[in-house]
């Protein structure tokens, strides 16, 4: 993966570097729905997803995980919201403790990182592939024609 980077066209390294100038500034927020139960109603799922969220994100100045009371996806439990004040909105639902922990990790990072917080699904995990609820544009999209704003 090094010799990839090495051998990278400084053309496309300028486009990645120009990506980034519209990165979502201030923190990421990881929200976390608390009140999700399984699917039969049974167990509380919520509690156990945000605490293990916590722990392999953390919280610094840059992305901050919280409980949130409900994100009203309760047919698709454990549900996680990651935003940013000028990023998209993304939410998943459908995620286990274990794998979609490890799935927001690297998205959160990836988010970080893009074009107004707009992961390309090719760099999403399967799990998150298919636990997507709901892609959101940042508050300051043009509500003329739908684009980026300048």
């Amino acid at each position: 993966m090094d010799r990839e980077k090495a051998e990278q066209n400084p053309a496309d390294l300028a486009l990645a570097e120009a990506a980034r100038v519209n990165a979502p500034n201030g923190p990421t927020f990881v929200s976390v729905c608390i009140t999700c139960k399984t699917a039969d109603g049974g167990a509380v799922v919520g509690p156990d997803m945000f605490e293990a969220v916590k722990a392999a994100i953390g919280s610094s100045d840059h992305v901050q995980v919280r409980p949130v009371q409900c994100l009203s996806v309760c047919k698709r439990p454990a549900t996680v919201a990651v935003s940013s004040a000028d990023g998209y909105t993304f939410l998943f639902g459908d995620l286990q403790t274990e794998s979609g922990t490890a799935a927001l990790v690297a998205f959160v990072e990836s988010y970080r990182t893009s074009d107004y917080g707009l992961v390309p699904w090719r760099e999403r995990a399967e799990v998150l592939r298919k636990g997507m609820v709901a892609r959101v544009p940042p508050m300051r999209w043009s509500p003329d024609d739908g684009s980026a704003p300048k």
